[in-house]
């Protein structure tokens, strides 16, 4: 398989070991600058970009009839967009906050522990984020898709909030240490107990693998697709 990789930083380079390492060849490393290049060598795209060019990329890939795959957060105000642009143009997509197969479990564990704690008023969630300092968001998209989770699964809260206490949001405290790759934690807390989930990346190769196992997957198929369909879970 042939696979351009939009966004050739950390995250692209491991990629790029991992995907040579199962086979496949790497046609495109575009860069941010990187403006005049090919998209239909390859038979797939990853983009792990900036949020600036992340729209950009995916119309490029879409409009060329090349399926790609997408781990870049924050451009999410064009999600909308690209999915419309990929229903007419019959294209393939795939959006995700975190490719990491434990993140994705996690995601479903989160979501099941919301809909057990509905009914239970005294218990407050909040959420913690940490990781490296040159990431440029925050919240972290993962925190923001567990966020959303807990609101569609839950009467008591209508949104979230970075750093702040807000009756009806879940507050998110970001950190950001040093190369840290990615820790999430879930918190219930009430007067008498607490309950906490937690995903620790310890690098980033989950990351890396989960991207190149739904570049595999996505090849051939047409439509907008989350990790759940890629892992047939949820």
């Amino acid at each position: 398989m042939n696979i351009a990789l939009l966004g050739y930083g950390r995250m692209g380079q491991t990629i790029e070991q991992i995907a040579v390492k199962r086979g496949h060849n790497i046609v495109l490393k575009v860069d941010k600058n990187d403006k005049d290049y090919d998209i239909t060598k390859a038979d797939v795209a990853i983009d792990f970009s900036i949020p600036d060019v992340a729209f950009n990329n995916i119309q490029n890939c879409i409009n060329n009839n090349v399926p790609v795959i997408s781990g870049t957060t924050g451009w999410l105000a064009n999600y909308d967009n690209a999915v419309a642009l990929c229903e007419e143009k019959k294209g393939a997509f795939i959006y995700a906050s975190n490719f990491s197969l434990g993140v994705n479990i996690f995601f479903e564990l989160n979501k099941t522990l919301a809909k057990m704690m509905r009914a239970l008023e005294q218990y407050n969630v909040s959420m913690e984020e940490i990781h490296h300092t040159k990431k440029l968001d925050a919240p972290s998209g993962t925190a923001i898709s567990l966020a959303k989770d807990i609101i569609s699964n839950s009467d008591k809260y209508e949104g979230w909030k970075l750093d702040e206490q807000v009756e009806k949001n879940i507050p998110i405290v970001a950190k950001r240490i040093g190369d840290v790759p990615g820790t999430h934690s879930v918190t219930y807390e009430s007067e008498v107990d607490t309950v906490t989930i937690e995903h620790i990346a310890h690098n980033r190769q989950g990351f890396a693998l989960g991207a190149v196992i739904a570049a595999e997957w996505i090849v051939g198929k047409t439509g907008i697709f989350t990790m759940n369909d890629v892992l047939n879970i949820g």
